[in-house]
């Protein structure tokens, strides 16, 4: 099996369960995204919106469960109006994952983007998920986010590369392992202590979590072990990949899966963005239909 058949497939986190049908309804990729916005609430953005009670939905991890909730408030399908108050909360990553699993949906090859973004707050660039989709010919970058003509460049086609609205954590990794980027600069917020070189290192495990379909909560706390030199390495295998090298995409595979460093374990420790404690989760026991 190719890459590209792989991710045609579900994951375990984008699998929709019994709610596939509400995704094959969607017809293409302004409607997924249409969707996408109608069913889930930013737990940061729209705060304001956010009932204390159902904070915990921003642990939803699965697909198939944040469905459930969304179908529990409103059943039928995702593209009838929900109150803005009456949608599930999550970040950028359910946005992103909830678009995925429709593409995956209709057998088109997807994948979640982990990486840092300017164009929310300029003088700093923030952590942030884009979506992939296979076009045909290349990968097509988007953020399911934003509204079409709300940025300068196309948000259904992002551009690519370093200084880019959207970098990936590679790029941004290798750019400040070489001097080209201050990586005070990145992070979760200024002056946090979510950002800098750490954090950095550790959103390139994120990203290739989620290139091998183990679309992990941002706040899961992953590459623990992960050395400086280990993350230059897949930092390198990562934007060889990007670059077409299926050799590079191959390596990082088998890294991914053999290696103790970078394979996920069956349980995860999630931490909180909100500060309560961290809870360990059973990655094999995800809600079923």
């Amino acid at each position: 099996m190719t890459a590209r058949d792989r991710l045609a497939r579900h994951s375990a986190f984008s699998d929709p369960g019994r709610h596939g049908r509400l995704l094959r309804e969607l017809a293409g990729i302004e409607e997924i995204c249409t969707a996408v916005s109608n069913v889930v609430l930013h737990y940061r953005a729209e705060a304001h919106l956010l009932r204390d009670d159902r904070r915990g939905e921003i642990n939803s991890r699965w697909v198939s469960a944040l469905l459930d909730l969304d179908q529990a408030r409103h059943p039928g399908p995702l593209l009838d109006p929900r109150p803005p108050g009456d949608r599930v909360a999550g970040c950028c990553r359910d946005h992103c994952l909830l678009a995925v699993a429709a593409l995956r949906e209709h057998q088109t090859p997807a994948r979640t983007r982990v990486g840092f973004t300017g164009y929310f707050a300029p003088d700093f660039r923030g952590d942030h998920v884009v979506a992939e989709w296979w076009n045909g010919a290349r990968w097509q970058r988007f953020d399911p986010e934003l509204e079409p003509g709300s940025r300068s460049f196309d948000v259904r086609d992002l551009p690519t590369g370093e200084g880019a609205p959207f970098e990936t954590a590679a790029e941004v990794w290798t750019g400040c392992r070489a001097g080209r980027l201050d990586p005070a600069r990145y992070g979760v917020a200024a002056g946090s202590a979510l950002s800098g070189p750490g954090f950095i290192r550790t959103y390139v495990i994120m990203e290739v979590l989620h290139r091998f379909g183990h679309e992990a909560l941002l706040w899961d706390e992953v590459g623990t072990a992960i050395t400086d030199s280990d993350a230059d390495v897949v930092a390198r295998l990562l934007l060889a990949a990007d670059a077409g090298d299926s050799a590079a995409e191959d390596h990082l595979e088998r890294r991914f899966r053999t290696d103790p460093k970078l394979r996920p374990a069956p349980t995860v420790t999630q931490l909180s963005p909100y500060g309560d404690p961290p809870v360990t989760i059973d990655l094999t026991s995800r809600p079923r239909p």
